[in-house]
């Protein structure tokens, strides 16, 4: 408990000062080609709970509260850097022509990515949780529609908001590798 107090401290330390630190969410590397049986997915701007869709980094103390440093920021609104991120590595990851909403192509998608995140918190364990919803919606009628929970964790250290977007990052990108096998 002692060591997460003095870990908590030093992120608050560490942001100390007149001007904020930004993080920005890391490029990961594609390990894996998926195949997929769409040609084309519309990335729906991703819901995500009040706390996660704020500017400042929030995080769980030892009391088990939401806690945040107005010098500890997001590089990017939060709702446009996850969306963005997952249509990238579904992109990477699969053959599909991939884009976040809106559309910008003539001919629609064949299928539109609709996510819901109920949990996006690095906690105070040290483990950084994202959970919620997704759901598959055909475009022309002609795939089925599919909806799935989703719970993924990733480790990060408590001493680092850099190893925090770290985390983000690579939850983004295996909740892409579960839509592309599991919902395309």
């Amino acid at each position: 408990m002692k060591k997460l107090a003095a870990a908590t401290a030093l992120i608050l330390l560490a942001a100390c000062g007149d001007t904020p630190l930004r993080f920005d969410l890391p490029a990961t590397e594609v390990a894996q080609r998926i195949p997929v049986s769409v040609g084309s997915v519309e990335v729906m701007d991703v819901s995500l709970p009040l706390y996660a869709d704020q500017e400042v980094i929030y995080y769980e103390d030892e009391t088990g509260a939401l806690v945040s440093n107005e010098a500890l920021l997001w590089a990017d609104d939060p709702q446009r850097s996850f969306t963005e991120g997952l249509a990238f590595s579904l992109a990477a990851q699969t053959r599909a022509t991939v884009a976040a909403e809106p559309w910008p192509f003539f001919d629609r998608p064949d299928v539109r990515v609709d996510v819901r995140v109920s949990r996006a918190l690095p906690g105070r364990d040290g483990v950084f949780r994202l959970a919620g919803q997704y759901f598959v919606g055909s475009v022309q009628g002609e795939t089925r529609e599919r909806a799935r929970r989703f719970s993924l964790s990733a480790p990060y250290q408590t001493l680092s908001a850099g190893s925090i977007a770290s985390a983000k990052s690579r939850l983004i990108d295996e909740l892409a590798t579960l839509i592309a096998r599991d919902g395309l």
